[in-house]
C-alpha cells in the first residue's frame, strides 16, 4: 500500500504546475538490504622458520613419508622436498630452513593429501613416543638432514637396503625361510 501511495504522489509531483517555470523531480526507491562490501583480500606471507641444528624426521610406516618431530611446526619431507603447514596454508621448500613458497593443496604430493593434518600429527606423535622410548634400539626409519642433502638421502636409502638384505640373510641362515624347519 505504501509503495502505491508513494508512486501516486510521485506521479502527481511529476506533472508540472502552471505557476512554475522550472521543476525538478527525484525519486529514490530502496528495496531490501544493501549488499555488504567485498571482503578485503588477504595476502599469504611465507613464514620464517629457522632451526639452529638440523631437525629430526621420522617415517611412521602408517604414513609412508617423513614427519618432523620435536619441533613447533608441522613439517613433512618427501623426496627431498620439505612441506610446512602453518596458519591453514601449506608451503614448500628445498631446505628445512626455507625459503618457503605458498603451495596449493592440489600441488601437495598424493601421500600428504591422503591425510588430514590432525591424522599426520597423531601418527607423528605416536612414532615419536616409540622413538623416544627405544632411542638406542629404535628400528624405524629416521633422518636428520645434513649439508650433503641428496648424497645423504642416497646413503640413507642404500643403508636401509643393506639392512634389509642382511635381515633376509640372517632369516634364511637360521632356517626361517619358506616355512621349512631345519632338516
Amino acid at each position: 500500500m505504501r509503495i502505491t501511495t508513494a508512486l501516486a504522489l510521485a506521479a502527481l509531483m511529476a506533472v508540472p504546475s502552471l505557476g512554475t517555470a522550472e521543476s525538478n523531480f527525484n525519486v529514490n526507491v530502496n528495496l531490501g538490504v544493501p549488499a555488504p562490501p567485498p571482503p578485503p583480500r588477504v595476502a599469504v606471507v611465507a613464514p620464517r622458520v629457522v632451526f639452529d641444528a638440523p631437525p629430526l624426521f621420522l617415517a611412521p610406516s602408517s604414513l609412508g613419508f617423513y614427519v618432523g618431530v620435536d619441533m613447533p611446526h608441522d613439517m613433512v619431507l618427501i623426496s627431498g622436498v620439505y612441506y610446512l603447514f602453518q596458519g591453514n596454508h601449506w608451503y614448500r621448500a628445498n631446505h628445512y630452513n626455507g625459503p618457503w613458497a605458498v603451495t596449493r593443496y592440489e600441488q601437495l604430493p598424493p601421500p600428504v593429501r591422503k591425510y588430514k593434518v590432525e591424522k599426520i600429527r597423531y601418527y607423528r606423535d605416536h612414532e615419536y613416543r616409540a622413538y623416544h622410548e627405544k632411542r638406542d634400539h629404535y628400528r624405524g626409519k629416521h633422518f636428520r638432514p645434513g649439508r650433503e642433502g641428496k648424497e645423504e638421502w642416497r646413503d640413507e636409502k642404500d643403508r636401509r637396503k643393506e639392512e634389509r638384505r642382511e635381515e633376509r640373510r640372517e632369516h634364511k641362515k637360521h632356517g626361517h625361510g619358506h616355512g621349512r624347519g631345519n632338516d
